[in-house]
Formats: C-alpha cells, sequence, structure tokens
C-alpha cells in the first residue's frame, strides 16, 4: 500500500537524520578519552536491548520458536554487532574523512545482494541513482576537508570498516522478507540481546579497564542520545523502512548522514555553505528518488505489505 510506503521513506528518513546527528555527538564523548569506542558499542548495544525489552512488557506477546530465535541471532550478529563494531573500530584506526567515503559504498553492496539473491532488478534507474548519491555525498565530504590524522592504520581501518557496510548490506538482503512475520520490537528484543550476550564476553577487558568517575555529565548525556536516539529510536525506524521499502531504497538513505552532517556544521557555525554543496544534496536526493522509482521485482511489488 501507498501509505505504508510513505511511512517507510519518514522512518528511513528520520532515522538517518538521528544517525547523522550522531557523529559529532559521539565525537564529543571520545574526545576526553575516557570511553573507549568498544565500550560505547557495549553501551548501545546493552542498552537498547534493555529498551526492547522493556517496551515488549506493554504489548501482545509474540511467540517466538526456536528456529526462528537462531535465525534472529545472525540478525544480531549481522545488523548490530559487526556492523557497529567493525565501524566503530574501523574509524580508531583510520580518519573519518576516509571512513565516511568507504560508508558511501554500501548502497552499491544492497543493490548487488538484492541482484544475486533476491532477484531485484538492477536497472539504469536503480544505477544511476546509486551514482548521483555516491557523487553527491563524496562531494559533501572532500569539501569538509583533509582529516589531520589518518589514523594509526588507516588500509586496515578502512577494510574493516567496508566489512561493516557489507555486514549491513547482507543483513538488509537476507533478511528483508523474515522480519515481516513478527513484530518491530519482538525482533529488535532478540536481536538486541543475541548481540549483547555475544559481543560483552569479548570486550570486558575494556569495561574493566574504564575510569568511571572520570565520566561528565556532559559524556553521559552524549552517551544516552547514542544509546535512545541513535540506536533504540533509530533501529525503530529502520525496522519500519526495512519492512515497507526495497532493500536498495532503504540502503539509499545512508547517503542522507553527510547531508545531516554538513548542514549541522553550518548552523553550529562550523562550516559554511557553498554552491558545491547545494549541488551535493541535490545529487543526493535525486539519486535517492531514482532508486525509489526504480522497477522492483514483480513478485516483490505485488506482495502485500505488512503494517509496522
Amino acid at each position: 500500500m501507498e501509505t505504508n510506503k510513505v511511512k517507510g521513506h519518514l522512518a528511513m528518513l528520520g532515522a538517518n537524520v538521528i544517525w547523522g546527528l550522531m557523529s559529532p555527538v559521539a565525537k564529543m564523548v571520545f574526545a576526553a578519552g575516557v570511553v573507549f569506542p568498544v565500550v560505547m558499542v557495549d553501551f548501545r548495544v546493552a542498552g537498547a536491548a534493555l529498551l526492547f525489552w522493556i517496551a515488549s512488557i506493554f504489548l501482545p506477546r509474540e511467540h517466538v520458536p526456536v528456529k526462528d530465535i537462531l535465525r534472529l541471532l545472525g540478525a544480531g550478529m549481522l545488523g548490530v554487532l559487526f556492523n557497529q563494531g567493525c565501524f566503530i573500530i574501523g574509524v580508531s584506526l583510520t580518519s573519518p574523512g576516509e571512513a565516511s567515503l568507504v560508508t558511501t559504498t554500501m548502497p552499491m553492496w544492497v543493490m548487488l545482494l538484492a541482484w544475486l539473491i533476491l532477484r531485484e532488478p538492477i536497472t539504469l534507474k536503480k544505477a544511476g541513482g546509486i551514482v548521483l548519491g555516491a557523487a553527491g555525498a563524496v562531494i559533501l565530504i572532500l569539501g569538509g576537508g583533509a582529516s589531520v590524522s589518518r589514523g594509526a592504520n588507516p588500509a586496515l581501518g578502512d577494510v574493516i570498516v567496508l566489512c561493516a557496510q557489507l555486514s549491513y548490506a547482507l543483513y538488509l538482503t537476507l533478511y528483508r522478507n523474515f522480519i515481516r512475520k513478527y513484530s518491530l520490537v519482538t525482533l529488535m528484543k532478540w536481536m538486541f540481546l543475541a548481540a549483547t550476550i555475544i559481543g560483552l564476553p569479548g570486550s570486558m577487558r575494556w569495561l574493566m579497564a574504564m575510569n568511571w568517575s572520570s565520566v561528565s555529565t556532559l559524556e553521559w548525556a552524549g552517551i544516552a542520545y547514542v544509546v535512545v536516539f541513535g540506536t533504540f529510536i533509530a533501529y525503530i525506524g529502520i525496522m519500519i523502512g526495512q519492512k515497507n521499502l526495497r532493500p536498495t531504497v532503504v540502503g539509499m538513505y545512508n547517503y542522507v548522514q553527510p547531508v545531516v552532517a554538513t548542514i549541522t556544521g553550518i548552523c553550529l557555525g562550523l562550516d559554511v555553505f557553498t554552491p558545491m554543496k547545494g549541488l551535493a544534496v541535490v545529487l543526493i536526493f535525486s539519486g535517492v528518488w531514482l532508486v525509489t522509482i526504480s522497477k522492483a521485482r514483480a513478485a516483490d511489488a505485488s506482495a502485500p505489505q505488512k503494517t509496522a
């Protein structure tokens, strides 16, 4: 239904706006050198798991058989733990600018995987839209200037960030139809619980090394934003979008994040508007529009859409 598609587009736009704002917030938290990146992943995963399980108390209970819980385990690994963990670790080794450039490849991977797995056709409109969006994102990122520090191991960091994009693209493709079986909160509480159980043991050394008394009120506020808005609310938006839109369209909204980051920088006086940046924004949203109107797989286009 058309209403569900509108809901999907609004949800994806909202989630990526939140993620675009989350970048400067996370940088503020890491600036003091007290909160380790791996610990931030723990906060995001465990905090969101707790919030989704609390939310499930107030909603009708859904029975999830063991076989589906195992599938949700895989979804939690690809869509939550590997995606977030690889990105944060990769950024710690490379520069934010290079990491941002690598993230622009995600819609391309979604398009290729959707073609291979879901038989979603690669049309000229779809390919052209991804090229336009990527061009706009690159203009915005490069327009921000070169990074002062390239990181300890830029090549390895870029590869790890690329793994994060591949992980999320694979999640969007493999679980596109499966997630329609259950409500949004049921899916999220199991995915984040699985990611928490598997992720916490590996990060215990960083948790033990944290100087918790040195975390300031401002840093706690930043962590709260990342957990509540950047994870809990943003993932609700992503799930609504994934339920109602094709994987390639969902992936295209990744290009909204550099737009939000640039606009935020201009509003805060940290950046200035230029005609090239205006062109970049036009290219990005033109690309999203082209992918949205491109041809879908016949069976997928005619399938009934379940509301979130």
